[in-house]
């Protein structure tokens, strides 16, 4: 996709951070927007600035981890504006930090419900409109963690690298498939957002909020802090994100170095040139 104006930008995770400025960025483009977020009162500051700014606007209150929420979201962009073209499944979580093996079973449901099923859903509920239009592109927010674990990390670790799979497995799919819809993942460093502050969002329904009294729980919490409150600028990676959509560009990152990842490793290379293999029937 080249011509971004007068499309429509589906973004989740859009009251703050990487998805805010996505959704920025696609105004300034002349894109109108479906913007949806966990937290509602932030959704509505976050969709009321982007609407000063002379975009059209629809904010839906939506939770990832709900499958028949992100349902509802699909249908409320259709219902407003006929379809949508960008899809960024970009809410996630952080997590709280500790060892592997501590873990409690309602942090590991808490983060791939949020990371991971939130993803899958959100392909299940906008890629079919996608494929029939035969026009669009979506944007999944993996990490530099999907390309390598950050330790005592390892629920955020474990959904950042499955993003990672499914996009480069819908990539050839769409491609097998002489499909123009491209596919564009995002495994930044450390961003400047408030994801180590996500913990805010930790769901009632799984009753107390996890506390680890393991000192690498406290260490690691306190890096991503200072990593994150010092990292670049999510308004630059919309930038890249824009030029990948325009390019049909299947990686963007901002530190590739984190993970020992070089742009030439084989994630690299799937650049937006198709398969040497026949398109299905």
């Amino acid at each position: 996709m080249e011509e971004l104006g007068g499309k429509v930008a589906v973004v989740t995770g859009a009251a703050s951070g990487i998805g805010y400025a996505l959704a920025q960025r696609f105004a300034d483009e002349g894109m109108h927007l479906v913007v949806a977020d966990i937290e509602e009162t932030a959704l509505e500051g976050a969709a009321k600035q982007l609407a000063d700014a002379g975009a059209e606007v629809l904010a839906v209150p939506t939770d990832v981890s709900a499958p028949a929420e992100v349902d509802a979201l699909a249908a409320a962009a259709r219902e407003r504006f006929g379809t949508f073209h960008v899809v960024c499944n970009n809410a996630g979580v952080a997590g709280h930090g500790g060892p592997t093996w501590a873990g409690s079973r309602t942090e590991w449901e808490w983060v791939l419900g949020v990371n991971l099923w939130g993803v899958i859903d959100g392909l299940r509920a906008f890629v079919p409109t996608l494929v029939e239009q035969d026009e669009g592109h979506v944007v999944n927010t993996a990490s530099v963690a999907g390309l390598g674990a950050l330790p005592f990390l390892s629920p955020y670790s474990a959904t950042k690298h499955a993003v990672v799979g499914l996009s480069e497995g819908l990539f050839h799919e769409l491609a097998l498939h002489g499909s123009k819809v491209g596919v564009t993942v995002l495994c930044p460093g450390f961003v400047s957002t408030r994801l180590h502050e996500s913990a805010r969002n930790w769901p009632d329904r799984f009753g107390a909020e996890p506390v680890s009294d393991h000192p690498a729980g406290a260490f690691i919490e306190q890096l991503v802090r200072e990593r994150v409150e010092g990292g670049s600028s999510p308004h630059a990676l919309a930038e890249q994100v824009v030029a990948a959509i325009r390019e049909r560009r299947f990686l963007v990152t901002t530190d590739p170095e984190l993970a020992g990842f070089s742009t030439d490793n084989r994630r690299a290379e799937v650049d937006g040139t198709p398969p040497a293999l026949p398109p299905l029937a």
